[in-house]
């Protein structure tokens, strides 16, 4: 078992930004994959950024390239997304999830077995 909680989230005007972390507990972290997704109302969950469990390889969506980073601390067993030039579209809940199959990076929602409960991200135009 994985327990994932975010922090970090809440209300920036346009071009501000924030950075989200995940503290994990329970299963190695250090093996994991962890994926931030987001879901926006009326949309599915989407992935945003994810970081195998070395770093030392990441996945950002494209919408995002540029503007996030992310990053984790294997002797913390934590995981961040700094969020830069944040824009009204970025407005959602913010997600945390894991894989525990740390070789490899999925995009699909449906790779990643533990997630958080979430954290608002609203960005006023």
């Amino acid at each position: 078992q994985v327990q994932l909680v975010e922090s970090g989230g809440g209300l920036v005007q346009a071009g501000g930004s924030l950075r989200l972390s995940c503290a994990a507990s329970g299963r190695a972290f250090s093996t994991n994959t962890m994926g931030w997704f987001r879901q926006a109302p009326g949309k599915e969950r989407a992935i945003v950024a994810a970081i195998r469990w070395s770093g030392g390889r990441t996945y950002f969506a494209e919408s995002v390239k540029g503007r996030f980073t992310i990053s984790r601390d294997n002797a913390k067993n934590t995981v961040s997304l700094q969020m830069n030039s944040l824009k009204p579209e970025d407005t959602a809940v913010y997600y945390c999830a894991a894989d525990t199959d740390g070789t490899v990076i999925s995009a699909s929602r449906y790779a990643y077995e533990y997630w958080g409960q979430g954290t608002q991200v609203t960005v006023s135009s």
